[in-house]
């Protein structure tokens, strides 16, 4: 009978249709990273979500291993060469929170624009100031997405009856206007020098790492709108508060960031967050863009399917 460890906080279902196909489970979301490394070698395969880090010790310590599968979308925590090298197979199911993503990130870009964070406060505190609140609208702007994945291209979807003008780069895709006929490929130039808001969808890799850097942003039109709901060490956050500060950037909405571990901030990490959270033109939430109850679901069906079709082969 095959294992499976399930590390983090799963939809029933998921458990359900695993022990449905013969497998036994054990559910320990709270399992301390450490104990998952000693107990995981009597597993042939592992649930993760973001707090178990397969790197090559533990992969190499755990032959047993036969897939890893991963809630959501990134790769970041699994040494992919070595998963390879060992015939384990890391399975992942980005379809199941694209869509909660997009929307979390068309409601940041729209609460920014229109001062909705700031008016709430103000009004809670009986300041009612319509003029200082005046907001902007999307119809007319140009939206470049940096990256055509399943989330770029949720976004897009959601955004092309809305009037505006949807520019995207991926470099490791040239069929973006013939999935999506409403946006047009550019170049990475093009994207960065004409877009209003720059919406960032990549995963994080040594190549992506600080790819939203002081060079970047000095290229990017005046008065830019960054988004970003992928992975916090894409973006270099000095950098951007800098631009923040001069106005050249205008505002960022943020679900991600380099650290978030609140608790373990270098002095430097400590200084740049409290200047940069306490702008009216930053909007940041805990990395939750893609944390919704329909999205457990999906993410755990998902899975299930891609996991089924493993054993299946």
């Amino acid at each position: 009978m095959k294992s499976v460890l399930v590390s983090d906080k799963v939809h029933p279902l998921l458990i359900e249709g695993l022990e449905y196909m013969g497998m036994m489970v054990v559910y320990k979301p709270k399992m301390p990273y450490e104990e998952v490394k000693k107990v995981i070698r009597d597993y042939n395969g592992i649930i993760i979500n973001s707090k178990v880090i397969c790197d090559r010790s533990f992969l190499e310590e755990n032959r047993h291993l036969e897939f890893i599968g991963r809630l959501g979308s990134g790769l970041d925590i699994v040494d992919l060469p070595v998963a390879k090298a060992l015939n384990i197979e890391v399975i992942r199911s980005p379809e199941g929170n694209a869509n909660a993503v997009a929307e979390h990130a068309i409601g940041m870009l729209l609460c920014l624009i229109n001062n909705i964070a700031r008016a709430t406060q103000e009004v809670s505190q009986l300041y009612w100031n319509r003029e200082a609140n005046r907001g902007i609208e999307l119809e007319g702007r140009t939206l470049g997405i940096y990256g055509f994945g399943y989330t770029g291209s949720a976004i897009a979807k959601k955004l092309q009856s809305w009037n505006i003008n949807l520019i995207s780069y991926d470099k490791y895709r040239t069929d973006i206007t013939q999935e999506a006929p409403y946006v047009n490929e550019v170049s990475l130039e093009e994207m960065i020098t004409t877009s209003d808001i720059l919406s960032i969808h990549l995963p994080l890799t040594e190549e992506t790492k600080e790819i939203i850097n002081d060079d970047l942003l000095r290229r990017c039109k005046p008065g830019t709108i960054i988004i970003n709901t992928s992975r916090g060490p894409i973006l270099k956050t000095r950098d951007l508060l800098d631009h923040l500060k001069t106005g050249h950037i205008a505002g960022a909405c943020l679900d991600v960031l380099e650290n978030e571990k609140m608790d373990h901030l270098s002095t430097e990490q400590r200084h740049v967050y409290s200047e940069l959270l306490a702008m009216d033109q930053v909007i940041a939430t805990p990395h939750v863009a893609g944390w919704t109850q329909e999205s457990l679901v999906k993410i755990a069906e998902h899975l299930l399917l891609k996991i089924s079709r493993f054993y299946s082969q």
